[in-house]
């Protein structure tokens, strides 16, 4: 599969975080940069990761940093912290593992066409301990979360376990990050609805990055299905 032509529906999901980023500045009279540039990096890498594409790494790096400071600032600390002690190196991890597992720098080293990390998946009963294992840990961090203060104490820690999860699955290239990611996408619009209604800053303009996630994790597992059957 060829990965180096984006497809009708990843222009879409470009295209369309950058003008509603454009219609709600415009609307609020308030040009969010920060969260403008965060959310459209985000979204650049989430398109690139479903299309096995190791760049996805460059823009991650972008979205992770300054993701985690518009969490802080939202006293979303779960969601800061995960950002900058996990996701921030785990981009450079995860851009080492998916080299070992055949993705192409250049076109060159592809020989003219591009290469995609090579899927896999995990049994019936490895599933399984995964759900218990998440349960457990969304549970256990919530209540953590709770004794901190946290507003949002078990949304906030399933979409910080949960994302702990599917991107240490993202890393070792399983399909099953998919599913995390989607469950982790409408939990996230959700929370940051939440914020909206708060007042929050940024928090606008993360809902529409969060929207356009959740529609590229449903792309996402749709090609990964495929990518780790090949």
């Amino acid at each position: 599969m060829n990965n180096k032509v984006l497809s009708l529906y990843d222009w879409f999901l470009i295209a369309g975080v950058i003008a509603s980023n454009i219609i709600y500045s415009a609307l609020s009279g308030n040009v969010d940069i920060v969260g403008s540039v965060a959310g459209i990096a985000g979204v650049l890498c989430v398109v690139l990761v479903a299309k096995g594409s190791i760049w996805n790494y460059l823009f991650g790096i972008v979205n992770v940093s300054m993701y985690a400071y518009i969490s802080y600032k939202a006293s979303l600390y779960g969601d800061a912290a995960l950002n900058a002690l996990y996701y921030v190196p785990m981009q450079f991890i995860g851009w080492l593992q998916w080299r070992k597992r055949g993705a192409a720098v250049s076109q060159a080293e592809a020989g003219g066409a591009g290469v995609q990390v090579k899927a896999r998946r995990f049994t019936r009963h490895q599933r399984a301990i995964l759900a218990l294992g998440c349960t457990a840990g969304v549970i256990a961090v919530g209540y953590v979360l709770k004794h901190f203060g946290d507003p949002q104490p078990f949304k906030d820690s399933a979409t910080t376990v949960l994302s702990i999860v599917a991107q240490a699955l993202m890393a070792l290239a399983f399909m099953e990050q998919w599913a995390l990611w989607i469950i982790t996408n409408v939990i996230s619009v959700v929370m940051w609805c939440i914020c909206v209604a708060r007042g929050e800053a940024h928090a606008a303009v993360m809902v529409i990055m969060w929207v356009f996630y959740l529609l590229n994790s449903l792309n996402g597992f749709r090609v990964w299905l495929k990518l780790s059957r090949e």
